[in-house]
């Protein structure tokens, strides 16, 4: 706590606010009353990141519950800030003059680590060009610290062809405000509303016709509220909704979304989502190209079959039938009955699956390449191009082994949907592998040609040298190789499969492994490298 002069200034609780001296730092207001033991008024904040002091209670006498045991303050009015108007922040952002100061603080690090100033060529002819107001398009007020509209009429006057307007982490939270703000901005196209913790929807808003990208991450807007949104966003086209908490999707009147006829991408990364259900109520969103479930608590994914499908309220429409590309990385997907079931969608050529159990081939996941090869139609995958030649040799190491598994367990056949078709696709034969650049690939006692590289940092430079080996040999016995050609006696090695189009090398740590285990064919590439 610390004391100065008496003075409330007029804040009430539920008002967002922030540090006179930080405009990054905002919070919101819990309590505006005495303090036992001091004088005058104090301002009870629960502070968004956490730093405060305490709950809410100090020397036994609770004044406001804080979200944790020390995000709350009391701090007097005068080194708190109830915010500015939007046109202040944009006079203040746009055509107030860089101090002195500001201007010493550009600089870059030398070699020799002292500081270079940084000259800005042409920054008189940038500052005058966004100084004129009526010319402005696209305005960035992150924290400045906007709360609340400015004069009625006067937003349209000064910036009447803005279209793109960022207020990120600012102290909006009334949709009423919003609603005047776009309602002033006929020309505005994207809005920015990010870190402002808006208040439950109430009054209605003017339609926002014009409104085609509207990003309300972190505001604590839930699914009721999209819903109720929904009516005035007539033509929106995306909508981000990252860190809201949401777990369920509740449709107003059906049991699917309807409306947002325009909508392409929908982004609920950093959510609660944890049921397929809850995601199957988006199924019939017409237009709906892009969904974003990233770091959600999915575990599996379930496409419905044909009896689920007469359930669905427009049987004219498959599920997601636009949809070709869904992100599902960093959720509890362990499964390859729900991999296999991304097939199904009728347009999906991207997706990820990177942070998901089933992808972690180190504690029980497959890696990249089977993944690949199951997945038909898939043309980008955890964010890089599976090339022509990638899906090649990932379907022909698939097949090879599930070849090896089936000598042990012919059931396995059933695991593998698509075994058989890619099997006679490549002509891939169960008895010995060819190396020949024509007729059927054979697999069993062959040998395949491996390239092995020299990576290791004590190794030195040593030329990359390529052995045919058994199919059947294993990790152990061609790391035992690898000492033998390389000369590398007194050091402990790790090996590595390159992939094409993988982001990093897969670790071969099963000593007891085949090449032919693993799905290695020829001219596959293999690191050396050293245990650190």
């Amino acid at each position: 706590m610390q004391d100065s002069p008496d003075s409330s200034h007029g804040f009430r609780v539920g008002q967002r606010v922030h540090s006179s001296g930080d405009s990054r730092r905002i919070g919101t207001v819990k309590y505006v009353g005495p303090v036992e033991g001091y004088s005058g008024t104090w301002v009870g904040v629960d502070w968004d990141n956490g730093e405060g002091k305490h709950d809410g209670s100090i020397n036994g006498v609770r004044y406001f519950h804080a979200k944790s045991e020390r995000s709350g303050s009391l701090v007097r009015a005068p080194n708190l800030s109830q915010g500015i108007s939007l046109l202040e922040a944009l006079e203040k952002r746009y055509r107030s003059k860089s101090t002195n100061d500001e201007e010493d603080e550009m600089y870059v690090l030398s070699t020799s680590n002292n500081r270079v100033s940084i000259q800005l060529v042409g920054k008189d002819k940038i500052q005058d060009k966004l100084s004129r107001f009526e010319e402005l398009t696209n305005a960035s007020l992150a924290y400045m610290g906007v709360s609340f509209p400015g004069i009625p009429y006067q937003i349209n006057t000064t910036v009447p062809n803005m279209k793109e307007l960022d207020l990120t982490g600012n102290l909006l939270s009334d949709w009423k405000d919003v609603g005047k703000i776009c309602g002033q901005l006929p020309a505005l196209q994207a809005l920015n509303l990010s870190n402002n913790l808006m208040s439950p929807y109430k009054s209605e808003l003017p339609p926002l016709e014009s409104i085609r990208i509207l990003v309300l991450n972190n505001t604590g807007v839930d699914w009721e509220q999209v819903e109720l949104l929904r009516q005035s966003l007539t033509a929106i086209e995306e909508l981000h909704l990252i860190g809201n908490n949401i777990s369920r999707v509740l449709p107003m009147s059906s049991s699917f979304v309807q409306g947002f006829n325009s909508l392409r991408l929908l982004n609920l990364d950093d959510n609660c989502i944890a049921e397929w259900d809850e995601v199957m109520k988006l199924s019939q969103l017409r237009c709906l190209e892009q969904l974003y479930l990233n770091k959600n608590c999915l575990n599996a994914i379930l496409y419905p079959d044909n009896g689920q499908q007469n359930e669905l309220e427009a049987t004219s429409y498959k599920p997601f039938q636009n949809l070709h590309c869904l992100l599902l990385g960093d959720n509890n997907i362990g499964d390859l009955v729900s991999v296999d079931s991304l097939n199904l969608f009728p347009n999906l050529v991207e997706t990820r699956l990177s942070e998901n159990p089933i992808a972690d081939s180190t504690s029980g996941g497959v890696p990249r390449f089977v993944l690949i090869a199951r997945l038909a139609k898939i043309k980008v995958f955890n964010g890089s191009e599976v090339t022509p030649r990638e899906r090649k040799d990932s379907e022909i190491r698939y097949v090879r082994l599930v070849i090896s598994r089936l000598h042990a367990n012919a059931e396995e056949i059933k695991q593998h949907p698509r075994f058989s078709e890619l099997k006679s696709l490549y002509g891939i034969e169960d008895e010995r592998p060819s190396t020949g650049a024509s007729g059927p690939q054979t697999i069993g006692s062959g040998f395949l040609s491996i390239t092995l590289k020299c990576v290791g940092a004590s190794m030195g430079e040593k030329q990359p040298l390529t052995k045919k080996l058994p199919a059947t040999a294993t990790v152990g016995k061609l790391k035992f190789l690898c000492e033998s050609f390389f000369k590398l006696k007194s050091l402990k090695l790790k090996l590595f499969l390159q992939e094409e189009g993988s982001p990093l090398p897969v670790l071969l740590d099963n000593h007891t492994s085949s090449l032919m285990d693993l799905g290695i064919g020829n001219e596959s590439i293999i690191l050396v490298n050293e245990e650190s």
